[in-house]
């Protein structure tokens, strides 16, 4: 399943979203792609979405989430990874 949180991160003069599979990179590729998102949005684990793109990502079939949720999905599946610093 593909989830994605409300846009409320500031970036660049504008509000983000995260995507994120509970799945496997794959799936969360490919609905990226459907959605006509960049791949230069994937950042480790996840996607960073711009706020335009909120609503068009929930009719394609992303399950909005809040942010706790949204992490806490990712975690239990196995794929957060984290930066190094």
């Amino acid at each position: 399943m593909v989830y994605v949180d409300p846009p409320v991160w500031p970036g660049r003069g504008r509000l983000w979203s995260h995507l994120v599979s509970d799945r496997s990179y794959a799936e969360l590729h490919a609905f990226a792609e459907l959605l006509g998102a960049p791949r230069r949005g994937f950042d480790a684990d996840h996607y960073d979405l711009p706020a335009e793109r909120y609503r068009i990502a929930v009719w394609l079939g992303a399950v909005p989430v809040g942010s706790r949720e949204l992490l806490r999905r990712l975690v239990a599946a196995g794929l957060r990874r984290r930066r190094p610093r």
